[in-house]
C-alpha cells in the first residue's frame, strides 16, 4: 500500500490521505472544490465541479494516471436539481471515456460545497493505464 500526495491538489483537511494505491488500483478520497492552496472556489456548481475534477486529475497525475484510467466515480451533490449542469461539466472532462458512476444527493457536504467526487482508477506499470 502506498499513500499518494501531491501539492497540485488541496491537502487533506482531516486524518486521511488524498489517495491510496494498492497494486494497480488507486482510490482517491473525496475531493471538494478547494484550490491547491486550500481556498474555496467562488461560483456555482459549474465552477465547483471544474475545480473538483482538476483536483482529481492532479491526484491521478501524481501516479502517472489520467481520467482515462478511471473505472468508477462516486458523486455527492448537495442538490439533485443541479444534476444537468453538473453532468455537462463532468462529461466535458471525461469525453468519450465513461466510467461507472453513482450519483447521490446528500444533506450537507464539507464547507457547504455543492459537489464532492471520489474515484477509483486502474493503473499498470508498463503503460500507465489498463
Amino acid at each position: 500500500m502506498k499513500i499518494v500526495t501531491t501539492t497540485s491538489a488541496p491537502a487533506a483537511i482531516g486524518p486521511y490521505a488524498q489517495a491510496v494505491r494498492v497494486g494497480n488500483l488507486l482510490y482517491t478520497s473525496g475531493q471538494i472544490p478547494l484550490t491547491p492552496a486550500g481556498e474555496l472556489v467562488a461560483g456555482g456548481i459549474t465552477e465547483q465541479t471544474n475545480q473538483v475534477l482538476d483536483n482529481l486529475k492532479a491526484v491521478l497525475a501524481a501516479e502517472g494516471a489520467s481520467l482515462k484510467d478511471v473505472v468508477k466515480t462516486t458523486v455527492f451533490l448537495k442538490d439533485m436539481n443541479q444534476f444537468a449542469e453538473f453532468n455537462s461539466v463532468y462529461a466535458s472532462h471525461f469525453g468519450d471515456h465513461t466510467p461507472a458512476r453513482s450519483t447521490v444527493e446528500v444533506a450537507r457536504l464539507p464547507r457547504d460545497v455543492f459537489v464532492e467526487i471520489e474515484l477509483i482508477a486502474a493503473i499498470t506499470v508498463e503503460t500507465g493505464s489498463i
